[in-house]
């Protein structure tokens, strides 16, 4: 069984050695970069990488891009900010050595939130289905709700992906903006309005579900913050899905990522997803 890596990219230059160091149990490593301008590029190169660039399609698209271009059919997917803990790399070598019995592997993701690693505010376990079967398996999924799904049995690995997602606030702002445009777009497009209830209810009552009954208050003050940021994220897509059927406002456009994945959507707002589950 070999395995590729492939990650994808945007100005990773800070991100992507923590990334490439923890991935000494594959065969190869791909990255697909959509027009990085600082140094991402030579690193991945230094690192044995294979570079391609592409232009931006979308995640989902971005990563089954990546995944085709690969050597191997059995793919590795982690974006350039997460890490494969030291135990789940060993659990990767010994699946290695014999045939795999699935078409795809799932493992629980721990983050790191300004500083602290995360384990409630429905942040962990955050299993992740992220080593597949290409031939069985691809990613899908328009705007902010990627996911892999497969055709055939989906089994469990006990190590942690390891997520580092903000550093500062700041930057949990500009991701949860970013990607709260996304979202909106995406309800839009499937023809979704915001109604009273979304606006006024929804957040309260997210902001209740991560601090109290998910345990955000386990997670010192960062979990507070992440409940309020939650509650925010799903008040702003909101407002953003009632502000776009207004005649007068301009359609969405879409845009490359600011980073290869910020955290995700709900990763760094609501509470991991999600989605590549």
């Amino acid at each position: 069984m070999k395995i590729s890596a492939t990650i994808i990219t945007l100005n990773e230059e800070r991100n992507l050695p923590r990334a490439l160091d923890s991935l000494d149990c594959v065969d190869e490593i791909v990255v697909v970069d959509c027009g990085s301008t600082d140094r991402t590029r030579e690193i991945a190169r230094a690192y044995g990488a294979r570079v391609i660039d592409n232009a931006w399609p979308g995640y989902a698209a971005q990563k089954n891009f990546a995944a085709a271009r690969a050597s191997h059919d059995w793919i590795l997917s982690i974006d350039a900010d997460e890490a494969l803990s030291e135990a789940l790399s060993a659990e990767i070598m010994r699946l290695k050595r014999g045939e795999p019995g699935a078409a795809g592997y799932r493992f629980p993701r721990r983050a790191q939130y300004l500083g602290r690693w995360i384990l409630h505010s429905g942040w962990y376990p955050d299993y992740k289905l992220r080593l597949y079967d290409r031939r069985r398996g691809a990613w899908q999924g328009d705007y902010v709700h990627e996911s892999v799904r497969v055709a055939g049995p989906v089994e469990t690995l006990r190590g942690d992906l390891l997520h580092y997602t903000c550093e500062a606030l700041s930057q949990h702002l500009r991701t949860l903006d970013r990607y709260t445009t996304l979202a909106a777009r995406e309800l839009r497009e499937q023809g979704r309005r915001a109604g009273p209830a979304h606006l006024l209810l929804a957040p309260p009552w997210t902001f209740l579900r991560t601090y109290v009954f998910q345990q955000g208050f386990r997670d010192g003050y960062q979990g507070l913050l992440i409940s309020s940021m939650a509650a925010w994220y799903v008040f702003l897509k909101w407002a953003k899905t009632l502000e776009s059927f207004q005649p007068s406002v301009v359609s969405f456009q879409p845009e490359p990522p600011a980073s290869s994945s910020p955290a995700g959507t709900a990763e760094v707002s609501a509470g991991p997803k999600k989605a590549d589950s």
